[in-house]
């Protein structure tokens, strides 16, 4: 029975990860004022980026940097369009959207069922003089287990904590995303601010995209961010735009694709089983909406909103 419990909680770790990775970008994003509904796009891209970029460079670091840099660039036009041109956020994104997965699909199509090159699939802690973590009972299995991706999550969601909570540039991203006319009364490149938040945030929701190419799956399948992206959205207003509260969430979800592998085998429908993520991602946001502190429910004032200069 632990040996059970322990492969179901190593397997959340794994599903967990890329949701954690695009929650962050996406909490980054928000709070700079700019909705990105293009998270399951980003997530394509840099799917696409790392495995082509493997292939390229002949190892799997080489195609992190390009799905890295595949995100920043696919946020860079979500940036131009809604900051410097101002038009509709919502539209933009979902533009976003349908032109990653579609690039995904049609670029992707000649490496179906080709294995890449390279993988991340767990840290080589013996190479570290660390080898005796793996040998914790359990422990070992369940978190030492795991790829470089999971550990860099936790790194970059303990930095983006400390970064919105504790530093000046926190304050002044979330003072863009709240009040953007006062931010710039007081000197700061609002426009800036935000163009670099969406980049940012589009490099994390690529690295997720990674994750699936370069450690969970081990080949190139069309449709690899199937849905995810939808789901940080939801995780990502169920987390109040906080990355702890994100990191806890990504794991309610990831045990919850879990769950479609341990039901499959008593014969629930398989109709059933792809619903469960979504009816667990709307079941969680109208539980959250009963929270009698409404305070903090609500999103940065500005999201969504254009700014320009000497707007009133």
């Amino acid at each position: 029975m632990l040996d059970l419990t322990a492969t179901i909680l190593q397997r959340t770790l794994v599903f967990a990860t890329p949701l954690f990775l695009a929650t962050l970008g996406e909490i980054l994003t928000e709070r700079a004022g700019i909705l990105n509904l293009g998270m399951e796009g980003l997530i394509a891209v840099g799917a696409l980026a790392a495995f082509v970029g493997t292939a390229v460079t002949g190892g799997p670091w080489g195609g992190l940097v390009c799905a890295v840099f595949a995100g920043a660039a696919l946020g860079a036009v979500h940036a131009f369009v809604s900051v410097t041109l101002r038009a509709n956020q919502v539209v933009s994104g979902l533009a976003i959207t349908m032109v990653g997965t579609g690039i995904a699909g049609l670029w992707g199509k000649p490496f179906v069922g080709t294995p890449p090159l390279g993988r991340l699939i767990a840290v080589d802690w013996p190479a570290l003089g660390l080898g005796f973590l793996n040998d914790i009972p359990y422990i070992g299995q369940i978190i030492f287990s795991q790829s470089p991706f999971f550990f860099l999550s936790l790194a970059l969601g303990l930095i983006l904590w400390f970064l919105l909570k504790h530093t000046r540039w926190g304050i002044r991203i979330k003072s863009v995303g709240e009040n953007p006319k006062a931010a710039d009364a007081l000197g700061v490149r609002v426009d800036l601010v935000k163009f670099a938040c969406v980049m940012l945030g589009g490099s994390l929701a690529a690295l997720g995209g990674a994750q699936l190419a370069l450690s969970y799956s081990s080949s190139w399948v069309e449709n690899m961010s199937a849905g995810r992206g939808w789901i940080v959205i939801a995780l990502t207003i169920f987390s109040l735009w906080n990355p702890l509260r994100a990191f806890w969430g990504s794991l309610l979800f990831g045990g919850i694709f879990v769950l479609q592998y341990l039901l499959q085998p008593l014969g629930v429908p398989p109709s059933i089983l792809g619903m469960l993520p979504y009816v667990a991602t709307l079941s969680v946001l109208v539980l959250d909406g009963f929270r009698k502190d409404t305070r903090s429910l609500f999103a940065p004032a500005m999201l969504g909103e254009p700014y320009k200069r000497g707007d009133r």
